[in-house]
Parts: C-alpha cells; structure tokens; sequence
C-alpha cells in the first residue's frame, strides 16, 4: 500500500522511519505534502519520498491513501479535498469536535466512496465499546484524563486540580488540543453529549493517564492507559503515533481482528 503524508512533524517522522527505514512489510509512503518544500528537501533523500506543496499534484501521485499527519487546521483545509480521491486516516481527530466538519466529511466518503479511518490514539479499548454500543445497550461511558499539572494550568499547585466535568461536547469546545481522546471515545460509543468527561491537573504526575468505564447490558469494562511520550516530541503520546502504523498495518491486512 502506498501512503501519502500531509505534514513532516514528529508524527511523520515516525511513520517515515518506522515504515520506509524499516522496511514495513507491503506498506510505503512515496507522497508528503508540506507548505515549506526547502525547509523539508532532506526527506527525499533521506528516506526516498518526493514532496508536493500543489495538494492536486499530491492526490494525483501514485497512493492509494492519505494519512494527515498535521494539525487541525490542516483537517479544515484539506481534508474535504482528498477524501474526493483517497481513503484518508486522520490524526488530528479533535477537528471532528466540529459537527459541521464531520457531517462533511462522512458526506463526502459516502458519495466517492471512500473510507474515513479514525486510530485510537492514546487510549484503547474501543473495540470493546464498538461492540457492546451495537445493539445501543451502552448506558454510560466515562473518561477521567489526569495530566501533569504544568501541562495544563499556570498556578503551582500541590494538591489534584478538577479543572474541567461534564460531557464531551464541552471538553472538546474548551480543551481542543487536550481532549482528543474523548472525541474518538464519544465516537465509538454514546455520542459527544452522553460520554462524561472529567479532566484533572495533577502536580504528582509525569505523564498523561487516561482513565475510561463503559457499562451496559453487556456489563461493565474499565481501562486505565498511562501514556509515555513519544521519544522525539514529549507533547505526543508514544501509543498515539503507534495507532497510526497499527492501523496502516491493519488496513492492510486479509485476517481481521476484532
């Protein structure tokens, strides 16, 4: 399968050293959209890609899927455009806080065709949720994040701070760039308004922990994910840049788990 990336930050990187450095098995990426090609030039010879700034030279290019590996903004700008095309894997799911965008783009893969993939990121157990939501027996789904404190707040603090309770739809509105776990959890299972979320900042910590409970006619589940940070940027979750390629590498696949 041949990947085109839209963006070269760590998340790319990762994906470039993981896919074309180490030679994953039936997976390449050959495209890389990027705004600043001479800020970038190294990845062609670095790792046999060939760079786009003209997003239609990009989706002409010989791939068969499109992985945005940038930001929000990017999801807004581009995304429209290349799910008309190509499958498309998003990364910067908290751009899906925006019904208006979401509804679009399910739209918009309906009438090409296409598929619109969603990785776990930095928490897991989805699977599990998918199933028990599919007779719509779910009766509560919770997500409790705990971040280290500087992370989230100014004020030095010695004790856990609630900073943020109520429902997806609210976390997203007011921690975009720190609520993209509940986005995919809300997705998966009851919706933005149903799915509880309680974000805490947490002066004893180092690093994030994601804590989800699901009940239902199937009974009850809970998760605790406690997440490292990707080595070549802190900000990133470690098991959210591994979803990427775990979902590249399923996608690829003939036997199916789950």
């Amino acid at each position: 399968m041949r990947i085109g990336l839209i963006g070269a930050g760590a998340i790319a990187h990762f994906l470039l050293e993981e896919i074309n450095e180490k030679l994953q098995e039936n997976l390449r990426i050959t495209s890389v959209f990027v705004r600043d090609r001479g800020k970038h030039q190294l990845l062609e010879s670095n790792y046999g890609i060939k760079l786009y700034t003209e997003l239609d030279a990009f989706l002409e290019s010989e791939i068969d899927i499109v992985v945005e590996a940038a930001n929000i903004e990017a999801v807004h700008a581009l995304l429209p455009a290349a799910i008309r095309k190509k499958d498309v894997v998003i990364i910067s799911i908290g751009a899906l806080g925006d019904e208006e965008l979401l509804t679009g783009l399910n739209n918009l893969a309906d009438e090409f065709n296409r598929r619109l993939y969603l990785p776990s990121g930095a928490i897991g157990g989805l699977d599990l949720l998918q199933n028990a939501q599919v007779l719509g027996t779910v009766t509560s789904v919770s997500l409790t994040t705990r971040k280290p404190a500087k992370s989230l707040i100014e004020e030095t603090i010695e004790e856990e701070k609630v900073i943020f309770e109520g429902n997806a739809t609210e976390a997203i509105r007011l921690y975009p760039k720190n609520m993209n776990v509940s986005i995919v959890l809300a997705l998966a299972g009851m919706g933005f308004e149903e799915t509880k979320v309680l974000l805490v900042a947490d002066p004893r910590i180092d690093k994030n922990i994601h804590q989800i409970e699901v009940t239902g006619d199937f009974g009850e589940a809970s998760f605790t994910i406690k997440n490292n940070p990707l080595p070549a940027n802190p900000k990133t979750s470690y098991l959210a840049a591994m979803s990427i390629l775990g979902t590249l590498k399923r996608i690829n696949r003939k036997l199916l788990i789950g």
